[in-house]
């Protein structure tokens, strides 16, 4: 994903934010420019004209750590101070520093409290010791129900709110709106308790976390002020919402009383684990009004043997009930997955075994990932370790499969009407077209519908009976403006 930097005004220091990474980081990032502009900071999409530049780094999967890497290089060409923040700078810390000399400072999550000073101090000359790097699992206690009344601090969870937080009267959200569009992520929860031997996200996003609904809610309603439409819900584990609440099935209750805010014509929930996915919230998915019956699985793997060896559960059979399932009371969901090839001990017919899984899924979108050893996890040291022409053969094979098997599922949704999102509107040879998502396509990773019609605004819901597709997008034709 390229970085996306933003711009504010304000008027002490001037700051350019560079936010790389999964639309957690995005709600972090505006956390961090709340913060920042609360405290006189003048936010830039200038890296040139910028004091300081705060790279928001990913530190998930090898390729997400180059990236992040690079983009910090890139930054020393401005001239201004570099900091270093984020994932990858709270898993690595000191290491990175000594690494990339060219920075500045690695400012770690306990730095997000009281960051505008922080960067006062790097710009004045001052040296501000890199973050040590720890397992932020132990920074909670072990039982869930626990965790409510620890002190620890959680990115994006509003924990304290600073003054000049907009707005003035009414629920005080410790965020900044740093990208306009009618879409934005909402998180509901951060860190995770489930022990994937491939993911190592827990050790520095430490254990599994709920905000609590009201000040979900009380966001919520102040995107809808910001013109928000669609609120995209986002943590490592959005089925997990609640159980440290006392409530496992809070989810399925938060959905309802987020699609009844008004200005929300959306809700989406995503980042869902099939092993928790509870049958309430299925139909909560796929029979809410405002609620996209989308379904965000994170299957991994089909062949159940090599499920375990992940730490993970389910099977093909399984997966495909629970598709069955939700299809039989919402025949259009959406589903898309990510799965991973090449994890040690894969066998030819554990592969297979997932080959015949997406054939007969019928999915909307499939990332696949080839398999790297990380640092700290289990994978890193099991054994046997599939070769590594072996998994870039099998990833190539697979890609080529599920390109082929999503367009045939857009294909499958000619002749359907679906209700689209507005994000953008050209006028091309005299025509209007309008771009925009249905309710089975999330931001940025599901392809789009392109609406022929009259001229629409950014924000319009409509809908529109679909007439062709390419690969995953879809081309339809209006038909009228959906009731909000």
């Amino acid at each position: 994903m390229p970085p996306r930097p933003i711009v504010q005004e304000n008027s002490a220091g001037r700051v350019a934010v560079v936010t790389l990474g999964c639309a957690r980081n995005e709600v972090d990032s505006e956390e961090l420019a709340g913060r920042l502009a609360a405290s006189g900071w003048q936010l830039t999409d200038d890296s040139d004209d910028a004091d300081v530049v705060l790279v928001n780094t990913c530190g998930f999967i090898e390729q997400a750590k180059k990236d992040s890497v690079d983009t910090l290089l890139a930054a020393t060409d401005s001239g201004a101070k570099v900091v270093a923040t984020g994932c990858m700078a709270e898993r690595y810390g000191k290491q990175l520093a000594e690494a990339m000399p060219e920075t500045d400072a690695v400012l770690g999550f306990d730095h997000y409290p009281d960051i505008a000073d922080r960067l006062t101090a790097i710009l004045n000359g001052e040296t501000i010791e890199s973050h040590q790097p720890s397992d932020r699992r132990k920074l909670l206690p072990i039982t869930p129900v626990e965790r409510a009344a620890a002190t620890a601090y959680v990115p994006g969870h509003s924990q304290d709110l600073p003054d000049g937080i907009a707005p003035k009267s009414g629920p005080r959200v410790l965020r900044k709106r740093l990208e306009g569009g009618p879409v934005a992520p909402l998180k509901i929860a951060s860190g995770c308790d489930r022990r994937c031997a491939f993911c190592a996200i827990p050790s520095f996003r430490g254990a599994f976390t709920s905000r609590r609904p009201t000040d979900i809610i009380a966001e919520a309603r102040w995107l809808a002020g910001q013109g928000v439409r669609e609120l995209v819900l986002v943590s490592e584990n959005s089925t997990s919402y609640g159980k440290d609440l006392g409530d496992p099935g809070l989810l399925a209750k938060l959905l309802p009383e987020l699609a009844a805010i008004d200005g929300i014509v959306r809700v989406r929930a995503s980042y869902l684990q099939p092993a928790e996915l509870r049958p309430e919230l299925v139909e909560v998915i796929c029979n809410t009004p405002k609620v996209a019956g989308y379904l965000d699985l994170s299957f991994q793997h089909a062949s159940e043997p090599l499920l375990r060896r992940m730490r993970r559960f389910g099977s093909r059979e399984r997966f495909l009930e629970l598709l069955a399932t939700a299809r039989a009371m919402a025949p259009d969901v959406g589903a898309r997955t990510n799965v991973i090839v090449g994890f040690p001990g894969e066998s030819r017919e554990d592969f297979n075994e997932l080959v015949r899984f997406l054939e007969e899924a019928r999915l909307d979108a499939v990332g696949v990932f080839a398999y790297s050893d990380e640092e700290g996890t289990e994978g890193a040291n099991l054994r046997p370790k599939v070769r590594s022409d072996t998994i870039e053969r099998r990833q190539e094979r697979l890609s080529r499969l599920v390109e082929e098997l999503s367009a045939q599922r857009a294909e499958e949704r000619i002749g359907s009407v679906v209700e689209v999102l507005v994000e953008s509107v050209d006028e091309i040879d005299g025509e209007w077209l309008a771009a925009g998502r249905g309710e089975h396509q999330a931001p940025e990773v599901d392809g789009e519908v392109t609406v022929r019609g009259p001229r629409l605004a950014v924000g319009d819901l409509v809908r529109a009976k679909v007439t062709g597709s390419l690969g995953v997008d879809l081309t339809a034709d209006f038909i009228e403006k959906a009731a909000t």
